[in-house]
């Protein structure tokens, strides 16, 4: 059984009503992988508005294994701390992994955030010395494009991501890269320019299964 663990901020938890991107992925894999498999993780939640806290079960579609480590307002910062019981726990075997942008935000920049990054591998391997990850750059998001200074951070952030992981990169503990998804658009792609809608679940779960599958040969091309 192949276990994956999606590890996030709110683009990943999701709000009430909505499918996630990982719903989107968990669709993409039963069509296409020919394995058992299965999503891991210590929460199951999605974020809810009306109480501002991660409270809601109500998933657009709720039948599918919904478990996560995702947090609205949580970056690198907060899950490297909590990767290492999680990988343990769960036995979880690929990290599915977006994270940056509330770090940028917030908490810190460019360059520590990347120190979060290493401390972040460090700690899944030593639950698990032949963990996989595959890791998301920053998405396009309103701030960025609105805000040249934070912009810059965000492509900084996103070259020291690429450079981290290759250096981190191992044989047995794969470290994979995904590229930025194709034409995503902040207008058709996000509800309010950051998070993602239906069309946006779909192309952050292409980001995911198209690095899998070019680089570990894992299911096929995502077809929507």
């Amino acid at each position: 059984m192949l276990r994956f663990m999606p590890v996030g901020d709110s683009q990943t938890i999701g709000s009430a009503g909505e499918h996630t991107w990982r719903y989107r992925m968990w669709r993409h894999l039963c069509a296409t992988y020919d394995g058992p498999f299965t999503l891991v993780g210590p929460r199951e939640t999605l974020y809810d508005p009306r109480t501002d806290a991660p409270t809601s079960y109500a998933y657009a579609e709720p039948d599918f294994p919904r478990a996560h480590l995702a947090g609205w307002g949580e970056g690198w910062l907060h899950m490297a701390p909590l990767v290492e019981d999680a990988v343990r726990r769960e036995r979880a075997d690929v990290l599915l992994v977006a994270l940056g942008l509330i770090d940028l935000g917030f908490y810190t920049n460019p360059e520590q955030t990347a120190d979060n990054v290493r401390a972040f591998v460090a700690a899944a391997r030593r639950a698990d010395p032949h963990v996989r990850m595959v890791v998301l750059p920053v998405v396009p998001n309103v701030r960025a494009a609105s805000d040249t200074s934070f912009g810059d951070q965000v492509t900084t952030f996103n070259e020291l991501l690429a450079k981290t992981l290759a250096d981190l990169d191992e044989p047995g503990s794969p470290l994979l890269l995904a590229s930025l998804p194709a034409s995503y658009d902040l207008h058709t792609d996000t509800y309010d320019g950051t998070h993602p809608n239906a069309h946006g679940e779909h192309k952050l779960a292409a980001a995911f299964a198209d690095a899998m599958h070019q680089a570990w040969g894992l299911g096929e091309p995502y077809a929507g």
